[in-house]
């Protein structure tokens, strides 16, 4: 898609100094979750391992920022051998498949936003559901929907992954250096070792030896010790299992994860679990086909074009309705009070987010299955739509909010679909030196997935976890008034994701801006909103951005905010304007590269292990 360039405007870059004293999160206790709320503090897919600052960090010609010092090193390898932003972003997610194994790897899906210069493509690589698989797969013999914990921990929940090979896809049209260039960091490092970090010994001790990925014998046997416990910070991990099945990636690309014994190991172990076998079939793997989408590219403020993920993500049509009801709201007083997001401001927030969410509940799912209201997804962004949508936020919570129906949308089409946890991912951002640039969010949905680790049939220690993002769709497939829900099973369809990779341009002279991403499931949309409102409205460098206290509020009475980062009088506030206040570890990911004067300011978030680096 190319992008309009019909204004120049300048922009305008002012940077405030840190005034925030980030306290420890990891202390928060989680608040009960709330029907209509699927950010309540109980539904976070990842554990909070405490905050750490980070500097900022500013370059004038290439940078990689990644979840994992060692997946941003990687990527960094590669545009210093002549690599571009595609390479950069592929090395690195390989590394953070063995040094983030809890967030994404081989054995999940993405979603990839690529810049080449002249044109955005957006490459999907989400799961599709079996073809064994139908609306009951969640059901209980009663009719009942399974209890989330049961599901997500089994073999019903692996869908097929697509992320090799839409990476694949991707590499054969946008990549420079060979395929199999691409996995020497990965490879050496699994077969060297690297050194249990903070972060993941924090959630495997949240986990613990007593979880559903202990009692997987893989997944035991390499993350715990003959004790029982997580393997202690620091402690060398060597992974030879995922040694081998990457160098057999490397060197016949994704037919060697999707066909033959390396499939068959997988199947086995989803088809062979324990209590709750899935039906995943060897004819699934092979079978699976990458697709590239047209962007979905916005016009924000008069001055941006925000680029980001058609659907099956709800990321990018979700998070412009807020941005866009936002816009179209009355303002009283400004965004930041004593450099925090004050109530007023969280108010309107909050109130634009349940209409977004209402309406992303109704009718966002794979297009493959379900069509856009009016044939065109951008019926949601309709200006005259958000305005009448805006004209519903008063001075009080609305608590839940009812879906709107855009311009020429069929009326109740679709079930509301009902609230459900969504898990974690990870993502990269890259600029390389030629202005190339990749958003790149990856997941295996909950902290270790399905919780079934596969060694590729090499009898080796160690391997890669499975996905569990079949547990996406609607457990129910039948909502109110006997409607389909959008966003149920069916075979061959991609569950609806939050992931939200974007790319951001000047709507004056079409020049890259910003790349940004995170993890954290449906609040996925709240920590991009963040970043975009704090770096691009609020005048803040975008490490400034990343670094404020997080925010969420899905479609109920609940407004969830960072445990500990608000002064009692906001939540006081919102209160008295109806809103059931939670505070919770909000554990965002947020890596993002934005462009200065100079050349980009990279900035990673500090409630994670991220950092940029580059030249």
């Amino acid at each position: 898609m190319r992008l309009p360039v019909n204004r120049r405007l300048g922009v305008l870059a002012r940077y405030l100094r840190w005034t925030l004293a980030l306290a420890l999160a990891g202390c928060a206790a989680p608040a009960p979750p709330d029907a209509g709320s699927p950010v309540a503090a109980a539904a976070q897919p990842e554990g909070a391992s405490g905050l750490q600052r980070k500097p900022g960090w500013r370059f004038t010609r290439a940078a990689v920022a990644a979840a994992h010092p060692l997946a941003a090193e990687a990527g960094w390898q590669m545009l210093k051998a002549g690599g571009n932003a595609l390479d950069a972003a592929i090395a690195a997610q390989m590394v953070l498949a063995l040094v983030e194994p809890q967030s994404s790897g081989i054995g999940g899906g993405a979603f990839l936003m690529h810049w080449d210069g002249r044109d955005v493509a957006a490459w999907d690589g989400r799961e599709t559901a079996p073809a064994a698989a139908d609306e009951r797969l969640f059901l209980q013999p009663d009719g009942a929907p399974m209890p989330m914990a049961q599901a997500v921990a089994s073999g019903l929940a692996v869908g097929v992954p697509g992320a090799v090979r839409m990476l694949e896809a991707a590499h054969r049209v946008h990549g420079k250096l060979p395929w199999a260039r691409l996995f020497e960091p990965a490879l050496a490092l699994s077969e060297r070792g690297f050194a249990v970090g903070n972060r993941l010994h924090t959630l495997l001790l949240i986990e613990g030896s007593a979880g559903a990925l202990a009692a997987d014998p893989q997944a035991r046997a390499y993350f715990f010790g003959p004790d029982g416990r997580p393997h202690p910070e620091g402690h060398l991990l060597r992974n030879p299992a995922l040694a081998e099945v990457l160098r057999a990636i490397a060197a016949r690309g994704s037919a060697a994860l999707h066909e033959g014994p390396i499939a068959a190991d997988l199947v086995a172990r989803v088809r062979g679990h324990a209590t709750r076998p899935g039906p995943l079939s060897t004819n699934d793997l092979a079978h699976y086909l990458p697709l590239r989408r047209s962007a979905l590219c916005t016009e924000w403020r008069a001055r941006y074009i925000v680029c980001g993920f058609p659907p099956p993500s709800s990321g990018h049509l979700t998070l412009m309705q807020i941005l866009g009801i936002l816009e179209r709201l009355p303002q009283s007083g400004a965004g930041l009070v004593d450099a925090l997001p004050g109530a007023n401001w969280l108010h309107r927030y909050a109130e634009a987010s349940r209409l977004a969410f209402a309406d992303r509940d109704r009718y966002i799912a794979d297009p493959a299955f379900t069509p856009a209201p009016a044939g065109d997804w951008r019926t949601l962004l309709d200006g005259g739509y958000l305005a009448r949508r805006a004209a519903l936020v008063g001075e009080r919570s609305m608590g839940r909010a009812a879906p709107g129906q855009p311009p020429g949308a069929a009326s109740l089409s679709w079930a509301p679909m009902p609230v459900q946890p969504e898990g974690g991912t990870s993502h990269v951002s890259v600029v390389d030196e030629g202005g190339r640039a990749v958003a790149l969010t990856t997941s295996i949905e909950a902290v270790f997935g399905a919780r079934i680790m596969a060694d590729g049939g090499t009898g080796l220690p160690g391997g890669y976890l499975l996905n569990n993002q079949l547990t996406d769709f609607a457990f129910a497939p039948i909502g109110a008034f006997g409607l389909p829900v959008a966003n149920r099973v069916q075979p061959g369809k991609r569950p609806r994701s939050s992931m939200s990779p974007t790319l951001v341009f000047d709507a004056g002279d079409g020049r890259l801006l910003m790349t940004l991403g995170s993890p954290g499931g449906a609040a996925i949309i709240h920590y991009t909103a963040k970043t975009l409102i704090g770096s691009l409205h609020w005048g803040l460098a975008a490490q400034q951005a990343i670094d404020l206290p997080n925010f969420a509020a899905g479609n109920g009475p609940t407004t969830v905010l960072e445990a500990g980062r608000f002064p009692p009088a906001a939540l006081a506030a919102l209160r008295s304007r109806g809103h059931e206040v939670s505070e919770a570890a909000l554990t965002s990911g947020v890596q993002a590269l934005q462009r200065t004067a100079t050349g980009w300011h990279g900035a990673a978030d500090p409630r994670r292990e991220g950092v940029v680096v580059g030249e």
